[in-house]
């Protein structure tokens, strides 16, 4: 069950860059993947990459990591050969010097070094980008996404490991357990982070096997729900649109099933990792936490 007590002091947005996909990768046509892959002229306007940010009195939160800067400028960051060419028709990024993790984070006022916990929802390149930078965090990742590491043809499937499973790094791989919370319904397994129901992890396979949602709630305060590459477009997902990439009957499961969550929990907002519009849905959000905190400060002197 949801804790009444405030646990969130607030909730953001930072960019690591911006990509620019097809729009076959967005929105699922009947075309087979590789041969839009290999085949379409079209790109889409530039997209963010985005990281959430979530103070939580438990520490700083992050989910996902956004894009390393060096898959700009290392030509050897990339896998060659015909894996190569794939990454290249895949996605182009704009990472200026400005839009490194750490960066971005000290522009809203965080220090990186501050970091608690990140959260990946999977292990794409756009996801796990910052990870060289948060050596004093915990990394939280699904124990089902973590074993797609081992299976064929990683690169092939969007896995670097030579970015992902590095030195240092604190890794914690965490498996869904039941839930019988009937604010989560249609969902029946999840993992509550902290154990005080703010922020709990959902099972949203589709665009990997192993990729998980966040869900951050606040009492008095509208439900988050942020979900990597779920949908690029919080809009198409509400209309049932799956995108371009992953597996579809898992998809469109999936997609059914937050559809669903967001009918239980009027007013829930879909946070996107590369939604040009997940920013303004959610500064309303954190002006009203601002104010929260505000009026909670003035009301204890």
């Amino acid at each position: 069950m949801v804790n009444t007590a405030s646990r969130i002091k607030q909730v953001s947005v930072v960019s690591t860059g911006t990509v620019s996909i097809h729009p076959e990768h967005v929105a699922a046509t009947r075309k087979p993947l590789y041969w839009w892959l290999f085949t379409s002229r079209r790109w889409t306007p530039p997209l963010p990459i985005n990281v959430y940010v979530i103070e939580h009195e438990r520490g700083l939160v992050l989910f996902d990591a956004g894009q390393d800067r060096a898959s700009v400028t290392d030509p050897g960051y990339f896998p060659g050969g015909v894996t190569g060419v794939m990454y290249d028709r895949l996605a182009r990024f704009d990472i200026g010097p400005a839009d490194t993790l750490t960066a971005q984070l000290a522009a809203a006022g965080y220090d990186i070094a501050d970091v608690h916990t990140v959260v990946i929802s999977h292990l794409h390149q756009d996801h796990i980008g910052g990870l060289r930078e948060l050596t004093g965090a915990e990394i939280v990742v699904s124990d089902r996404e973590w074993r797609t590491l081992d299976g064929a043809l990683p690169e092939l499937r969007g896995l670097l490991r030579a970015h992902i499973d590095l030195p240092g790094l604190r890794w914690r791989r965490i498996e869904f357990e039941a839930v019988r919370d009937p604010g989560l319904t249609p969902f029946t397994t999840g993992h509550d982070l902290f154990g005080d129901g703010s922020l709990v992890l959902l099972p949203t396979p589709g665009h990997t096997p192993g990729s998980l949602s966040l869900l951050v709630r606040e009492p008095g305060h509208p439900p988050l729900l942020m979900v990597g590459d779920l949908t690029y477009d919080a809009h198409l997902l509400q209309e049932g649109h799956t995108p371009g990439v992953g597996e579809r009957r898992q998809l469109e499961d999936t997609t059914r099933a937050i559809n669903a969550l967001r009918e239980r929990n009027p007013g829930l907002v879909i946070l996107p990792a590369h939604d040009p519009g997940a920013a303004a849905r959610l500064a309303p959000v954190t002006a009203a936490l601002t104010g929260t905190r505000q009026a909670d400060a003035h009301a204890q002197r």
